[in-house]
């Protein structure tokens, strides 16, 4: 494992989550939350498992002129090593500065 590799995995997920956005997506606003205590105890979360849950909110002129699905499929498409390694549900608001009001 290189050090890039190694590096990844001493940092959390929520950290990754950023890392990865803000990279690609360049987002003005950028708030990733876990929210995986709120379901512990769920079916589809396995015994011991953390950080499986979070709500993210981002603003990013990359998403000028995207519909909201568009919108949504960058994120999941940044993120999707992370879905296949346990990430399990995520929670997004995508809007452009316009949006917000903040240019």
């Amino acid at each position: 494992m290189g050090s890039r590799g190694a590096a990844s995995v001493l940092l959390s997920r929520a950290n990754r989550i950023k890392q990865k956005l803000q990279s690609s997506l360049e987002a003005s606003i950028l708030e990733v939350e876990d929210v995986s205590y709120q379901h512990a105890g769920h079916a589809a979360v396995k015994d011991g498992a953390d950080e499986t849950h979070f709500n993210v909110k981002i603003v990013s002129s990359k998403f000028d002129g995207q519909s909201l699905v568009k919108r949504h499929r960058m994120v999941y498409e940044l993120l999707n090593d992370e879905l296949e390694s346990g990430l399990h549900a995520i929670s997004i608001v995508a809007k452009t500065p316009q949006e917000t009001g903040k240019v």
